[in-house]
């Protein structure tokens, strides 16, 4: 493959999909992004610039959780903002793109792109943490198929999924025990939010870890709780890696054939 790619990444977040993209040889373009007071849906990319795009549109409006907050008489924070990623794709027109989002979601459609959709679970790839995505891989003109390397067997330790959420009503814990570190019960199934631990230091750091970021991973300026959420309302290093990595052999695989 011809490096480097360039790419525009929308809702990045705190770019755990571009810092993997970014390790294996990709150059990656940050869109606009609530997190840095930005707005997608005031931003029209170049057409013809990018050779891809990535991200995961908000997932709030398709989890499980979802069903909760309504329950509680709340709305999601965010609605669909899928059609703003199909939007800006058909803009950019690029060779291909990647949507990460919950196996709930609606399916991209972009006009004159091909789209392989499956599921992955970040197990898959050697890790701990169960945590399932859908990913969408479009192709300009017909649709090609992404191959991911997974692992033989599964890691034998288990942990539910993080996620960004820091409400104590909606995690799954044992609050006879909370407060004391190393204290918290996961069950196979739902998803961990830490509840009372939230706002820790330590919180911090177990979500650091689950997500596959290096110890020394820090977002200067931001509250212990903010770290929190936009640790783990991203996408999981390995699993990241492993798309990056699914997506520069396609690219080759293409250029190979001619």
């Amino acid at each position: 493959m011809k490096l480097p790619q360039l790419v525009l990444s929308l809702f990045p977040g705190i770019g755990l999909l571009d810092r993997a993209f970014e390790e294996d040889g990709f150059v990656v373009v940050r869109g606009p992004d609530v997190l840095w007071g930005g707005d997608i849906r005031n931003f029209h990319p170049p057409a013809g610039r990018f050779d891809g795009v990535i991200g995961g549109p908000p997932c709030q409006a398709f989890s499980q959780l979802a069903y909760i907050v309504k329950a509680m008489g709340k709305q999601p924070k965010f609605g669909n903002l899928i059609p703003e990623f199909e939007r800006c794709v058909g803009e950019a027109a690029p060779d291909w793109f990647i949507m990460e989002e919950v196996p709930r979601a609606p399916l991209p459609k972009v006009v004159g792109y091909g789209v392989h959709t499956f599921s992955i679970n970040n197990r898959q790839f050697g890790a701990t943490q169960n945590r399932v995505r859908r990913i969408s891989f479009g192709s300009k003109g017909k649709k090609r198929i992404l191959n991911l390397d997974v692992v033989v067997f599964e890691n034998e330790k288990y942990e539910s999924a993080a996620c960004g959420g820091h409400s104590g009503s909606l995690s799954r814990v044992d609050r006879r025990r909370v407060g004391k570190p190393g204290s918290i019960r996961e069950y196979r199934t739902g998803t961990s939010c830490l509840g009372e631990n939230y706002k820790t230091a330590w919180a911090f750091q177990e979500l650091k870890r689950k997500q596959g970021l290096p110890e020394e991973f820090d977002i200067p300026g931001f509250t212990v709780a903010a770290k929190c959420q936009a640790v783990g309302n991203g996408v999981p290093l390995p699993m990241g890696l492993a798309i990056a990595k699914g997506v520069k052999e396609a690219i080759e695989a293409e250029e190979v054939m001619g």
